[in-house]
């Protein structure tokens, strides 16, 4: 996101900037001028009237040196009294003998009458600071010569009247870090400020040969400051620029500060480009001036970063912390943080699957490793994550939570980011309700191509997506393919129906959902159907199986894995059961085992006898009370077993049911309808047949087809084309062809 080591460059450069100004041109120029240059003619073109050779004249405060100057020859012409100066060397001690500073030239004129001293030729300054001289004897020089500052000009001119001094030719300084070259000096005695007045421009040894100009320069006393007007840093293809930067000196002539105003801008040219602007840039150093203590930008902040995934950040202030020889520790950004990473431009790799992600926060901290990489990062409280798909047609994600941290990849990438307490998900699209996800904390993973990978959720999760909602301990969502995975204890309700289970699957975007292990669905608030029978109760509807899928409505789902579904008494256990919550229906079908059935069957006395119903499908709509059993069908009460190949067993609708007082009880058995392959088998007799109409009411049986037979194990077999018997009495009706009809009417002891 930030380009940290291009950042410390421009920390670097700014500060060797600063201390050659200050060093080489301040303190020496202004000083050194003004102090010895007026003391030579005043000394020499009264005193010395002709020719002298090898001399030495020097100033003295409170028993120490302030200046000695030598020169080879002193000549002083009558005639207009001019002086001229041969072979001269000043050295300046300072009134605290702090300073061993040397200006030599080979001709010097001094004109009384205007006052002005004027150098013949090129002039040469050498500054050194001493700080043991005032230990140490009178001009003695320092110990160790450490890195003076070389100044070489000419046509310097010097005032004696009004202090001014001044020159329009070229100033060249010389340093170990630096060389650097100014067009004209100006000095003004009444302001005490020393202007560079054109062409200011320095290159630095350090930092890969950068090179700092300015359109002119200004140093004054009280305050100890440099002023330099439109500052320009460039280095290969990075530069920095402002309006105006302001130097701040301690009294040591150590930096202590530099303050940069007006549409501070810095640039780095290239494939990925960036570009960071500020109204204002303040740079504190060390207490020694030795190195960056920490950075301030304030004032419309804004990094812009080109590049296959743009970045675009911002804030009113930015404030850099370092650790030891201008090494960022940590960024903090303040007031409006917004940093916002665009998805590729159309046609780049991974452009139609990319994500914008927008961070807003009060504040936001960066910590950086010792090789000042970006390490990780931490937001204040009311921060939020904001995502949009690159082809949205409005879409949008909002993340909050009270505190996020973000870590970042060894290149610089956000890799992950947590959030904790209160995590929050908000996701709106229009047509479609807001979906909201809440959780003690989330951790979002990002794809390496940029963009979320995953979100996942902890501790009291709850989701909601219109009427459905859902809750559990995690919740792990993946935007490439709309799924949020429930884990641990995961429970969902939607208009009326909730179901349990191991985990459950919702793929946010078609609302289609899964369950699976230990699967339980509860569907409640429902009312009572006098049209309907087996499903027909306000009791609750119970579903157990090992896997459940249902689509975006809730009212039709598919359970599978031993399956068991029940209202009150009656029960419909299968392999695989699909369930109409709104048409009440059921389709039930077995992969090997069977689909077994519970019915109620109530006689004239009121008892219910419980009939049992094997098959390999079962069909039922409630509205249209019929049951469908298809294939190896085997209906089972306590003695009687019947058995075909298709069965239907009709059922009595609530309204008719004779029992409007329990609502809650089971399903009436009206009649049954059988075909293909008939078999009634009672403990004493044994009936086939193709078709079967069995009538629950009056236990009355009509089998036909086949043609049918009854066997019973004292009078035998009887055939005919239809047989009517009943369960109560024992009673058989016999009926032959129509041509020929036969009725034998037989009565069968027990």
């Amino acid at each position: 996101m930030l380009n940290v080591p291009r950042l410390r460059r421009w920390f670097a450069l700014a500060a060797v900037v600063l201390i050659l100004i200050v060093a080489g041109v301040y303190l020496h120029i202004r000083k050194s001028v003004q102090d010895v240059l007026k003391q030579v003619p005043n000394k020499i073109g009264v005193e010395i009237q002709q020719t002298a050779q090898g001399f030495k004249v020097s100033k003295s405060l409170q028993g120490r040196t302030l200046f000695t100057l030598e020169a080879s020859k002193a000549v002083q012409f009558k005639l207009g009294g001019h002086t001229e100066l041969h072979n001269v060397t000043i050295t300046l001690y300072g009134r605290d003998s702090s300073r061993y500073d040397r200006i030599w030239g080979d001709d010097f004129e001094y004109d009384p009458q205007s006052g002005d001293v004027t150098a013949k030729g090129e002039v040469r300054i050498d500054l050194e600071a001493n700080p043991q001289g005032v230990l140490k004897p009178d001009q003695s020089a320092p110990g160790d010569l450490r890195n003076p500052i070389h100044l070489v000009t000419s046509g310097l001119i010097f005032n004696q009247k009004t202090g001014n001094a001044y020159t329009h030719e070229k100033v060249d300084l010389r340093m170990p870090q630096a060389t650097g070259s100014a067009l004209g000096v100006d000095y003004d005695a009444k302001d005490n400020v020393l202007h560079l007045v054109s062409q200011v421009r320095f290159a630095l040894a350090q930092a890969g040969g950068a090179t700092v100009t300015a359109l002119r320069g200004s140093f004054t006393k009280t305050p100890r400051q440099i002023v330099l007007e439109q500052p320009r840093v460039l280095h290969g293809s990075e530069t920095m620029t402002s309006d105006q930067a302001v130097i701040s000196l301690s009294e040591t002539n150590t930096l202590e500060r530099v303050v940069a105003t007006g549409d501070v801008l810095a640039q780095v040219a290239g494939p990925s480009s960036l570009q960071g602007r500020a109204d204002t840039a303040t740079l504190e150093m060390t207490p020694n001036g030795s190195t960056l203590d920490s950075a301030l930008f304030s004032g419309a902040v804004r990094i812009q970063a080109a590049g296959t995934r743009p970045l675009d950040a911002s804030a009113e202030r930015v404030l850099v912390s370092f650790a030891g020889k201008d090494v960022v520790s940590k960024i903090r950004a303040e007031q409006n943080v917004k940093v916002l990473q665009k998805p590729p431009a159309p046609g780049q790799t991974g452009a139609s699957d990319a994500q914008q992600v927008e961070v807003t926060a009060p504040a936001m901290d960066f910590y950086l490793t010792a090789q000042e990489r970006l390490e990780r990062a931490q937001t204040s409280a009311g921060a939020a994550i904001s995502m949009t798909p690159a082809n949205s047609t409005g879409e949008r994600t909002v993340i909050t939570a009270g505190v996020f941290n973000a870590r970042f990849s060894a290149d610089g990438k956000l890799s992950a980011v947590n959030g904790a307490p209160d995590a929050r998900i908000l996701n709106t699209k229009p047509g479609q309700p807001d979906r909201t996800s809440t959780s003690h904390e989330l951790d979002i993973a990002f794809a390496a191509q940029g963009g979320i990978a995953s979100v996942v959720q902890q501790g009291d999760v709850a989701y909601q997506d219109g009427d459905r909602r859902a809750w559990a301990d995690r919740a792990l969502y993946t935007p490439t393919d709309q799924l949020l995975v429930l884990s641990g204890s995961p429970r969902v309700s939607e208009r009326g129906m909730t179901t349990t289970a191991r985990i459950l699957r919702i793929n946010r975007e078609t609302g289609h959902a899964t369950a699976e292990g230990d699967v339980k669905s509860t569907y409640s608030d429902l009312h009572e159907q006098p049209t309907g029978a087996l499903l027909a109760s306000a009791s609750p509807i119970h579903v157990t199986a090992q896997t459940m899928t249902a689509h975006r409505s809730p009212s039709v789902a598919l359970y599978t894995g031993n399956v068991r579904l029940w209202q009150d008494s009656d029960v419909v256990q299968a392999p695989s059961i699909e369930f109409d919550q709104v048409h009440r229906s059921i389709l039930a079908q077995g992969d090997g085992r069977p689909v077994s059935t519970v019915l109620a069957q109530i006689d004239k006395s009121g008892r219910i006898t419980l009939v049992t119903i094997t098959s390999e499908r079962l069909l039922y709509t409630d509205d249209q009370h019929v049951a469908k059993f298809e294939g190896n069908v085997v209906a089972r009460s306590a003695d009687l077993v019947m058995t075909a190949d298709h069965m239907d067993a009709f059922l009595t609708p609530r309204a008719q049911s004779g029992n409007p007082s329990s609502p809650t009880g089971p399903s009436q058995l009206d009649r049954i309808v059988a075909q293909g392959k008939v078999l009634v088998q009672e403990p004493t007799r044994r009936a086939i047949g193709e078709k079967l109409a069995y009538n629950a009411s009056d236990d009355k049986f009509v089998l036909t087809g086949g043609p049918p037979s009854i066997f019973d194990a004292e009078r035998g077999k009887i055939t005919g084309d239809s047989l009517t018997f009943y369960k109560r009495d024992d009673r058989v009706l016999i009926e032959g062809k129509a041509a020929s009809p036969t009725i034998t009417t037989t009565r069968v002891a027990r």
